[in-house]
């Protein structure tokens, strides 16, 4: 930790408000940097001024955590379905520390070092096989010499479980972030035992990202600190959540939605969502708040923005945005200056613009999880018959829908 920096425990013993960043994978793909599919993190190497720019936006926006691009970075992944990168992970989870490092140093925020689920523990590799790729991820973590650690996007609280227990071994705080929501994980462990286990794995934050729209994952996280409580244990609590709205979705989360990944945008949350689920979470009990896919940094500021008195101060992106659209008083036109006031965004009901378009989906599950054969994963690109195969089995769930 730089001099004259607090770490991420002092300051949520203390209970100031910690906020992360945003999704990388989501942003860095619509910029042109990240491949939708693999969603594997190159760009630190082949794209270093991409990653740091967003880095740079996020902490302007109000970030204290800037998180290692390095989301499936592990060897497996980068390796899987005839992904051929020419690149270790080791390489690229060292640009990603150099990268974070760099920009936590121009502001007050932190380091995070990520790990996240593997293709080998869907194809039920051993743990032993397991903890040797988180292992070798944490070396470079130590390295690198990052604030803290972050297990997250995990399905399967037992994997989730086995990183927290490598990660832990480091010394270094540790959080750990499943992506589940109230039903669970894949496996049907509620989220208050899912919270108990990771605690007693060595996890020192607990809480949920991705797959899932803000109140539900506030209300998972409520649910994992109700398990914590009744058993007498003690943690932190995070939430990072997508910023698309989905009501509709089921056990599995937004990529069982048919909009996923390539038409998610008409559910996206407006600034003003954030400022009312910045507060919730907050009202919650939950101090580590910030954002996953679909989050840009103008998010992050209204969550920010939102927790400016209790934060004690505003970010730096706030200097060209009026609270509340204050700004508007300077518009050219009278009826958007009219708009220019916190009661009109507060009680705004967006149109979509999409006049023949449903409100809700119906998600696509097919009730396959870690262990069956359909997710068994290979290096060789994926097969004409497996795509024959998955193509007769979206056939099957939907004519069953």
């Amino acid at each position: 930790m730089a001099p004259g920096k607090k770490g991420i425990i002092e300051r949520l013993n203390a209970g100031e408000v910690v906020i992360g960043d945003g999704g990388f994978v989501f942003a860095l793909e619509k910029r042109g940097y990240v491949k939708a599919g693999p969603w594997t993190p190159e760009a630190s190497v082949t794209h270093p001024e991409a990653v740091r720019q967003l880095h740079r936006e996020f902490l302007r926006a109000g970030s204290n955590v800037m998180q290692t691009f390095t989301f499936y970075a592990s060897d497996d992944k980068l390796e899987n379905r005839g992904q051929n990168l020419r690149l270790s992970g080791v390489q690229i989870n060292e640009a990603a520390c150099d990268l974070a490092r760099e920009v936590a140093s121009e502001g007050d925020a932190m380091v995070a070092g990520g790990v996240c689920q593997t293709p080998s523990y869907l194809s039920c590799k051993s743990e032993i096989e397991v903890k040797a790729i988180f292992k070798k991820q944490l070396e470079v973590f130590m390295k690198k010499n990052v604030d803290f650690l972050i297990a997250e996007y995990f399905e399967h609280v037992e994997e989730a479980e086995w990183a927290v227990q490598v990660l832990k071994t480091s010394g270094k705080p540790v959080a750990a972030s499943l992506c589940i929501g109230p039903e669970g994980d894949m496996h049907g462990v509620s989220p208050g035992e899912c919270a108990v286990r990771l605690v007693k794995a060595g996890a020192q934050i607990v809480g949920v990202n991705c797959h899932f729209d803000p109140m539900t994952c506030v209300k998972t996280v409520k649910m994992m600190k109700e398990g914590v409580e009744k058993a007498g244990l003690k943690a932190h609590y995070m939430v990072q959540p997508l910023a698309y709205h989905t009501p509709d979705c089921n056990c599995q989360g937004f990529i069982d939605l048919p909009e996923f990944p390539f038409a998610l945008e008409p559910r996206i949350l407006t600034r003003w969502d954030m400022h009312t689920y910045a507060r919730v979470a907050y009202k919650a009990g939950i101090r580590f708040i910030g954002g996953c896919c679909g989050f840009e940094p103008y998010h992050i500021r209204a969550i920010a923005e939102e927790l400016s008195i209790e934060r004690g101060i505003m970010p730096p992106a706030s200097e060209k945005h009026g609270m509340w659209g204050a700004g508007l008083e300077m518009h050219t036109k009278p009826w958007v200056r009219a708009r220019a006031r916190r009661d009109y965004w507060e009680h705004l009901s967006p149109a979509s613009g999409r006049p023949t378009c449903p409100s809700m989906s119906t998600p696509e599950g097919w009730g396959v999880t870690k262990g069956h054969a359909d997710l068994l994963q290979h290096k060789e690109a994926t097969s004409t018959q497996e795509m024959k195969h998955v193509l007769e089995m979206q056939k099957k769930a939907k004519s069953s829908a």
